[in-house]
């Protein structure tokens, strides 16, 4: 009966970016299950409204409910914004309140103000994400003290999933908004990569930014929040499976998911086709 309890860890994301935070999660825990859900036939999901964004995320969610998860992480900065929130409150009571929804963009916020000496805090993202708002609402509600300038950077998940993040077609989308984000506020010292697709483009990202300025990955920091999390709840602890597998789910073509999540996930890619 033990092993039918128990279940993978869930991370789900509208597309290949999640992949970025998987990658980093197993290895700050490496023996675990993982199972990996993206919504590729449905994605973007950051130019689309906060209904369309809840009702998609919640039906992810139940479904990874359905493969077994007891704990599904949302690493998806527009899912996070705009459904983690209500399924928590919501749905999740009614659904199972012994099992969990978590997100990235807390992990996040809550190291801003050990990260920032000026206090001034930048936060890159899709149109969507920086829309709702998500990042200085969370970063004000625990630091009202940091002040918090945001970009939206349209082009860059593109260039990420069409493999141009090394070329140089990208350095000038790059420098447009790093340069637009400092101009801004001269005075930012910690920057938030505030979607899972950007880590592909540190490397440029660092070659436009002065030395002292902090850059912040998502995947590390939930990696670690996740570990911290598991270990201050056994009683989720025991729910997770511990077998080291790792298998992916898309909405879209198996062998198109493979041929783009190559990019970001680096290991064998064992993927079936999955509905909605």
């Amino acid at each position: 009966m033990a092993e039918k309890k128990a279940g993978s860890i869930a991370v789900f994301d509208s597309g290949y970016g999640g992949l970025t935070v998987l990658n980093k999660i197993i290895q700050h825990l490496p023996d675990y299950d993982y199972i990996y859900l993206g919504d590729n036939a449905r994605t973007p999901y950051g130019t689309r409204s906060f209904e369309v964004v809840y009702e998609y995320t919640l039906e992810a969610v139940k479904k990874l409910f359905d493969m077994g998860a007891h704990l599904v992480i949302l690493a998806c900065n527009t899912a996070s914004a705009k459904a983690l929130r209500n399924i928590q409150q919501k749905d999740l009571p009614g659904i199972d309140p012994d099992r969990r929804v978590l997100g990235v963009i807390r992990p996040s916020v809550e190291l801003m103000d050990q990260l920032s000496i000026t206090k001034h805090v930048g936060v890159l993202g899709t149109s969507g994400t920086i829309q709702s708002e998500s990042y200085p609402i969370e970063i004000n509600k625990l630091f009202p003290h940091i002040q918090v300038t945001q970009e939206a950077c349209p082009m860059w998940v593109p260039l990420v999933e069409n493999n141009e993040f090394n070329n140089g077609g990208a350095d000038y989308f790059v420098k447009q908004h790093i340069s637009n984000l400092l101009n801004n506020d001269p005075a930012i010292d910690t920057i938030v990569l505030g979607c899972t697709h950007y880590p592909l483009l540190l490397n440029k990202i660092k070659e436009q930014l002065p030395t002292h300025v902090n850059v912040v990955e998502q995947g590390d920091i939930v990696g670690e929040s996740l570990k911290d999390y598991l270990s201050r709840h056994p009683e989720m602890d025991e729910k997770c499976a511990k077998g080291g597998n790792v298998k992916f789910y898309t909405t879209e073509q198996v062998s198109r998911f493979k041929q783009t999540a190559g990019i970001f996930f680096e290991g064998e890619l064992n993927v079936e086709h999955v509905v909605l």
